[in-house]
């Protein structure tokens, strides 16, 4: 928690590069929400065996990384946070189904062990990608956006509250941190002893913090309902980015393009 401040900045580092004038930042945010969209949903329509299969869909984010210049280092530092979840959610597999799949120089490899790295995988996958849209549009276009599309307003606001009230909270707590520290001299953190009554205040401290908040916006005219920005017209390379993005991996969802390699070579 003594770094809590620069935490806050990496919280928002990655929507930080939505600034950029890459290709894929000048797209649409439509398009670009939509391919995300399909991408994510092709991707968990696969069988929790058919690793082979998911190999190809690496491309999707290693291109639009490069394209949009994104740095390995935020996103990968960002999905990272997500893999303990995954790893304690697939290691059941590896426990309970230990039926054989093949085997690799006399070892033999179980289904459950496939269908671990298989969901590790598409943990990867889908994270990134979500990442990426983040990375590649303004956070005020994407709300816009799924509002345009008819998402429930009460949900869109939700998730921007969240998003952007988050960093409040985690100021209170480095402040009542920083506060406890300087009480606290002989001790080198937090005691689990004080735990409950830092919660309770932090809890008392953020609603008092929210009531500020919600009157400053009332006061600059906030009345409930988000103002929609200027609607941007689809060009040419919006579609073009559209078809790139989605159809080779349609494509590859039908089309089992191990076998079809096996087959030929």
């Amino acid at each position: 928690m003594a770094n809590m401040r620069s935490k806050i900045n990496e919280i928002y580092a990655l929507e930080q590069l939505s600034g950029g004038d890459s290709a894929v930042h000048r797209r649409h945010p439509l398009v670009k929400l939509v391919s995300a969209f399909v991408y994510i949903v092709l991707v968990v329509s696969f069988g929790r065996t058919e690793f082979l299969r998911l190999a190809p869909f690496v491309f999707y984010p290693v291109v639009l990384m490069a394209l949009s210049e994104t740095p390995w280092r935020i996103v990968l530092g960002r999905m990272a946070l997500a893999l303990p979840f995954v790893i304690v959610a697939g290691a059941s597999n590896i426990i309970f189904d230990r039926a054989t799949a093949f085997t690799i120089g006399g070892i033999a490899v179980s289904f459950g062990t496939v269908s671990f790295f298989s969901i590790l995988y598409r943990t990867f996958l889908c994270v990134t990608a979500v990442l990426l849209l983040v990375a590649v549009t303004p956070f005020a276009q994407l709300t816009d956006q799924l509002r345009r599309m008819h998402v429930p307003d009460v949900f869109v606001t939700l998730f921007e509250m969240i998003y952007r009230y988050i960093g409040v909270l985690l100021d209170e707590a480095s402040t009542m941190y920083t506060a406890y520290m300087l009480r606290s001299t002989e001790h080198r953190g937090l005691q689990m002893a004080h735990m409950g009554s830092f919660v309770g205040q932090l809890l008392i401290r953020s609603y008092d913090r929210a009531e500020r908040v919600y009157a400053a916006m009332k006061c600059r005219g906030y009345g409930g309902a988000a103002r929609r920005g200027a609607r941007r017209k689809l060009q040419p390379a919006d579609y073009a980015y559209l078809a790139l993005t989605c159809l080779p991996f349609i494509l590859l969802r039908l089309v089992d393009a191990a076998a079809v390699f096996e087959r030929l070579f």
